[in-house]
């Protein structure tokens, strides 16, 4: 999550990407963007915008050695020598290009820049940023012709938020420096963060908890709810997120004994966190601290409604443990041979 409050362009290059697949070629920029004020303004608040709500960071992966990274390659040089900006930005974009492994992979346009005072963890940092812009829209603009107004419709691109985006941060930890990045036009989940990036998730507290927030999420909706109902599942969901509230530190061994009273759910989700460290390959540690702000993000991610075929719906607080075992009672009716639900309340809120 960064600040753009006193955030600026050093320097911006706009190039094409094209697509090797459908014999598209790349083409190159040889100068920087000379943007007046209204432009510079609008497009510093349209590349940087998406970054203010980004909570997880990445770090460059290779699989010999960190430093024949492309991008990271490319950054560093950046970072300590800009005077080659405009042939480096060419190598960024046909790197772009040497991924397009499908006719799939769109064409489009590519903003490389350089930022100044990123507030990044209440420190201001320099950063490279790659932004491709796939989709443009059409828009009408009126002109003065001949004492009347006309219209002509053109095609240009929309302002509201930036289809692919990495920021690369001139600050790092012990994993290397830290990687933003967001993709609205997610058709290929690999072509972005794994082919073109290659990157990975850190070793943090937002990771873990976020690892661990949906393996019990989709471990409610694949074991709980189909084998015993959708109030069990949203009954162990709401005391999963109650955990996480109460515990700065989750250690797996307590939630476990905190949220299972029946040793068969417990041994159920042993089995299934093995399954989804496998299939997502994370590694889902004993204890970690709690991200706060992954929590709340993730949180919002859950869903608690009962669904009924009678066009009926239940939603049960996630932020109320005990509410589904106290006041919701399930049951069959054996007249109407239906299954039923029975709610118990005070008052109408």
């Amino acid at each position: 999550m960064i600040k753009r409050t006193k955030a600026s362009f050093n320097k911006c290059i706009l190039h094409k990407v094209g697509n090797k697949f459908n014999s598209t070629k790349n083409a190159f920029s040889e100068q920087p963007i000379d943007f007046d004020e209204v432009s510079y303004d609008l497009m510093l608040g349209y590349l940087l915008r998406p970054f203010g709500s980004v909570v997880e960071s990445y770090r460059f992966n290779h699989h010999s050695n960190i430093n024949l990274n492309e991008i990271n390659s490319y950054a560093s040089q950046l970072f300590a020598d800009e005077s080659n900006f405009v042939e480096i930005s060419k190598h960024i974009v046909t790197h772009l290009f040497e991924q397009s492994n499908s006719a799939q992979i769109k064409t489009g346009d590519v903003l490389v820049c350089l930022f100044n005072d990123i507030q990044y963890d209440e420190m201001y940092v320099n950063a490279v940023g790659i932004f491709k812009i796939e989709n443009k829209s059409e828009f009408f603009q009126t002109y003065l012709e001949n004492g009347s107004y006309d219209i002509i419709t053109q095609r240009g691109i929309p302002t509201k938020k930036v289809d692919k985006g990495v920021l690369i941060l001139n600050t790092a930890d012990t994993e290397g420096n830290i990687v933003l990045s967001v993709d609205n036009n997610s058709y290929d989940t690999q072509y972005w963060t794994k082919h073109f990036l290659n990157v990975k998730y850190p070793d943090d507290a937002n990771q873990h908890t976020k690892n661990y927030i949906e393996l019990c999420r989709e471990f409610s909706e694949e074991v709980l709810k189909t084998n015993f109902g959708p109030q069990e599942k949203s009954s162990f969901l709401a005391k999963t997120v109650d955990f996480f509230k109460e515990n700065e530190v989750i250690n797996v061994e307590l939630f476990k004994d905190d949220v299972f009273e029946d040793d068969k759910h417990r041994d159920l989700f042993d089995d299934y966190k093995k399954g989804f460290e496998t299939d997502r390959a994370v590694l889902i540690r004993n204890q970690f601290d709690v991200s706060e702000i992954v929590l709340k993000k993730q949180k919002q991610k859950i869903k608690t409604e009962i669904k009924l075929d009678t066009n009926i719906q239940i939603k049960l607080d996630v932020d109320a443990p005990d509410a589904s075992a106290e006041y919701l009672e399930r049951g069959y009716d054996d007249v109407k041979k239906m299954h039923y639900y029975k709610v118990f309340f005070n008052e109408e809120a």
